[in-house]
């Protein structure tokens, strides 16, 4: 049965340290919640399949998406079309926090990859595969 799933989403993803945090796997969508480090970014990627909504929470940075860079700041949203080449990267001197929609699902369901560097080796060794629809 479904039921409700109800985020104060800014303060959510304020209180996360984590890299990468999935809030939410439902069978269409999913909520990721993410903090990036200053200096730090996400790294240049493709989902074939998936679009990819992002809101800023805090921090400031950078995103280039399809070869176009723009400033982002608490507030902003990017959207980023499926098979669209892009990356985010923090600019400033804080965390850089993030909520993002993937459609469908990009990551395992209720993963927590507390640095890049783990978020990639859960990548690279299977562990951060979606569920299956």
């Amino acid at each position: 049965m479904a039921s409700m799933h109800h985020f104060s989403i800014a303060a959510v993803a304020e209180q996360s340290a984590d890299f990468r945090r999935v809030l939410w796997t439902g069978e269409h969508a999913q909520l990721v919640i993410m903090t990036i480090p200053p200096g730090g970014e996400i790294g240049l990627e493709t989902h074939e399949h998936t679009d990819q909504i992002l809101t800023f929470v805090s921090g400031a940075g950078e995103a280039d998406v399809a070869g176009q860079t723009k400033r982002v700041a608490p507030g902003d949203l990017v959207a980023v079309p499926a098979g669209t080449l892009h990356n985010f990267r923090n600019t400033g001197a804080n965390p850089l926090v993030l909520y993002t929609v993937y459609g469908p699902a990009e990551h395992a369901a209720g993963a927590v990859h507390a640095t890049k560097e783990e978020a990639e080796a859960a990548e690279e060794s299977g562990q951060d595969e979606p569920p299956i629809g």
